[in-house]
């Protein structure tokens, strides 16, 4: 997407109508470069999704935006979420804030209906940076010499077998395990992620322990069996060591078919840590952002470390989400979080980039204090590091 501006626009924004959706598919066509046909559920309303348009004065749709009532895992907490797609502005219109004044009207209608975090995929920071946005890390997608992979024979206690429809559940079970304890991953209670009466993709690897799920894998075979040949691994996650040895022996097996493997892992976890990532190759990568939409929901919804206390006060300033603009104070014991206003004068002054990078805890006081996000009088601002405790966020689900 082009660079936002800073001019305001003649614009109408509001939610699209079910007749509306068809020209949104190729609005966003035309900046994506998608296919011309669309699939039926981009052109159908569906549930969890709100789609906001922008209209110039002619009546003409100039811009579209959509927001995903998604929910995250925050800490062993489900936090409600505004996950932001398919942002696209008509050429002509680029560079005149449209992006902008859309993004504003998102905000406020997830702000009304509950959100309090939003993350994003970013084709470029800089609009969504002039918006609050900030990048808080990379979803990186890589590829694997499959003879390289370790070929381990499962302990007798396993049993390896392969999935069907009825096994989701127990899939999205083990994610859900999974992912709860980290900040940032989606819980996929979506509808998008609903899949009852098909696999999602080729075929399903399952690694159970006494009957229960302790390792998965979803994957597509691709095409071919030569030396460009390539098993693509779309999910994949393990509970346990063992399991995420035996998912890698399943995967080496594949070597005389498919040279390759490409995965998406999730770093720092069990199967992370039995694959041999150094000789990995990056196929792709995609920069993500974090925002909060209301800082009072995204501080008190979310689990915090227990043994974490403290308390410090701050200002922050949001130009597109004004609730969020005020003197606050953070006070954290016990695994919770309280933020109220107050009238006095805080010698820390917050950007909401700023905020954004110290809630995901990828950045410290000091280094916001040196990138201009953060404005102190004290010597020391390391006290707003209260805002980073915790697990950095990460993102697994590109949306």
């Amino acid at each position: 997407m082009a660079i936002v501006g800073h001019v305001q626009p003649t614009v109408d924004v509001r939610e699209l109508t079910p007749d509306e959706l068809t020209a949104a598919w190729q609005l966003g066509r035309l900046a994506f470069g998608s296919d011309p046909q669309p699939p039926p559920q981009a052109v159908t309303p569906s549930p969890g999704r709100t789609t906001y348009g922008a209209f110039d004065a002619a009546g003409n749709l100039v811009g579209k935006a959509v927001d995903l009532h998604d929910e995250q895992w925050w800490a062993g907490r489900v936090v409600p979420a505004a996950d932001v797609a398919g942002v696209a502005v008509a050429p002509e219109a680029r560079g005149t804030g449209v992006a902008r004044t859309l993004l504003r009207a998102l905000l406020h209608g997830a702000h009304e209906r509950g959100a309090a975090v939003s993350a994003l995929f970013a084709t470029t920071p800089a609009p969504y940076r002039a918006c609050g946005w900030e990048v808080a890390g990379q979803l990186r997608t890589l590829d694997l010499p499959t003879a390289a992979l370790p070929r381990h024979r499962p302990p007798a206690q396993l049993t390896v077998r392969g999935g069907t429809p009825a096994d989701l559940p127990a899939v999205a079970d083990l994610h859900q395990r999974v992912a709860r304890h980290r900040c940032g991953l989606l819980t996929r209670s979506h509808p998008r992620f609903h899949h009852t009466d098909e696999l999602p993709y080729d075929g399903l690897t399952l690694v159970e322990h006494h009957g229960g799920l302790v390792g998965y894998a979803g994957w597509d075979r691709g095409r071919g069996y030569g030396p460009d040949a390539v098993l693509t691994v779309e999910d994949i996650l393990a509970s346990t060591a063992d399991a995420a040895r035996a998912l890698a022996g399943v995967l080496a097996s594949w070597h005389s078919v498919t040279p390759t493997i490409r995965l998406t892992p999730l770093p720092g976890d069990a199967v992370s840590a039995h694959l041999p990532l150094d000789i990995t190759r990056e196929h792709e990568r995609a920069t993500w952002m974090h925002r909060p939409v209301d800082i009072t929901r995204a501080l008190q919804t979310r689990g915090w470390p227990t043994h974490t206390r403290g308390q410090v006060t701050f200002t922050l300033t949001d130009d597109l989400a004004e609730w969020n603009t005020g003197t606050w104070q953070l006070t954290v014991a016990d695994g919770d979080a309280h933020l109220h206003r107050v009238t006095t004068e805080a010698d820390l002054h917050l950007t909401v980039r700023g905020f954004a990078l110290l809630h995901t805890s990828t950045a410290t006081a000091r280094t916001l204090a040196e990138t201009g996000l953060l404005r102190h009088t004290t010597p020391d601002p390391s006290a707003l590091d209260l805002l980073a405790a915790g697990p950095p966020a990460q993102a697994l689900d590109y949306f």
